[in-house]
């Protein structure tokens, strides 16, 4: 099965590429979603995740994600530990569903492919990249925040430049209907490299 990894900073719009693909019938994997999912169902990842951060890690049964996001804000040492925890689980978590697929292709989508070391996992990238501004102005309309806190997120993150040297393709998410046509584009060139 022929693997994109799909990348791209808060505001850049990865999540409209990733589903404009899937309207073309390509399975997505939401990493973010997963790795949620995973640190409440997984068993295995639940007892490490008590054992390296205690029991408040979950109150009745649920992942206490402001109790964890406290604990590794400003911890760099934990945030080490958590990403130690986790990410090999969602590595494992996505090798076993893209092995589910069918079609030429499956996308992952992770908002830190290459930090995580998820560009590893497939054979091919993708950045979604977009106008600063733009990024600021699409979270400030989505999430209600001020400009400071995207702003604040966006300095935790890869810049587009090095997404940019990073990834083995790029589409800038300016306009939809130019968005469109790459990623109809981009759907012709995956799937023929999924067949050579």
């Amino acid at each position: 099965m022929y693997k994109v990894g799909v990348t791209g900073g808060i505001g850049s719009g990865k999540s409209t590429v990733c589903r404009l693909f899937a309207e073309r019938g390509v399975a997505v994997y939401d990493s973010d979603s997963r790795a949620k999912a995973l640190m409440t169902d997984n068993v295995m990842l639940r007892g490490r995740l008590t054992e390296t951060f205690g029991a408040e890690c979950y109150r009745d049964g649920v992942l206490d994600r402001r109790y964890l996001a406290a604990r590794v804000f400003s911890d760099a040492e934990a945030l080490a530990a958590l990403n130690a925890l986790v990410h090999p689980a969602v590595r494992e978590d996505f090798r076993a569903w893209a092995g589910l697929q069918s079609g030429p292709y499956v996308m992952l989508e992770s908002a830190i492919l290459f930090e995580a070391g998820f560009a590893g996992e497939v054979d091919t990238t993708l950045a979604v990249l977009a106008p600063l501004e733009e990024r600021v102005k699409r979270c400030m309309e989505r999430d209600g925040s001020s400009r400071e806190e995207v702003l604040r997120r966006m300095s935790h993150q890869t810049d587009d430049d090095t997404l940019h040297g990073l990834a083995d393709r790029t589409v800038v998410n300016i306009r939809r209907d130019y968005l469109e046509s790459d990623v109809l584009r981009l759907h012709e060139i995956y799937t023929h490299e999924a067949q050579r």
